[in-house]
Order: structure tokens, then C-alpha cells, then sequence
């Protein structure tokens, strides 16, 4: 009872096609498969980008309050 033969993960594709249609399934697995694309994209992209820029900060002396100026991050 360990291990499934190949009759048993044929049957078991044959209801999983019956139950949901093999046009559902194609769908899935083209959704599947761009999520996958769209993944390795983006680590790809987070490898090129370059470090963040600095922060500058700046003290008010009258007040206990911090100046900042950010960037914001544009997309090229």
C-alpha cells in the first residue's frame, strides 16, 4: 500500500479530467506557467537593480524633529 502503480495515477487522471475539464486544466497550467515566468522576471530585475540611494537627513535645531528627503523609485 505504499506506492501507487501506474493504472492507479491513470485512473486518478481520468476523474481529475472528467471532474474539471480538460479545458480548465489547460488554463491552470498556462496561468501556472506565467506566474512561473513572471517570478523568475522579477528575481532577475531585483538582481540588476542598483543599491538604494542615501537618505539625507537633516536636524532642526529648534525642534527634536528630523528633516528627511527621499527618492522616489522610478520604473525604466
Amino acid at each position: 500500500m505504499g506506492s501507487f502503480s501506474i493504472w492507479h495515477w491513470l485512473i486518478v487522471l481520468v476523474i481529475v479530467a472528467l471532474v474539471f475539464g480538460t479545458k480548465k486544466i489547460r488554463n491552470m497550467g498556462e496561468d501556472l506557467g506565467g506566474a512561473v515566468k513572471g517570478f523568475k522576471k522579477g528575481m532577475n530585475e531585483a538582481k540588476d537593480d542598483k543599491a538604494p540611494e542615501a537618505v539625507t537627513q537633516q536636524r532642526v535645531q529648534s525642534e527634536d524633529t528630523i528633516d528627511v528627503q527621499a527618492k522616489e523609485k522610478s520604473d525604466v
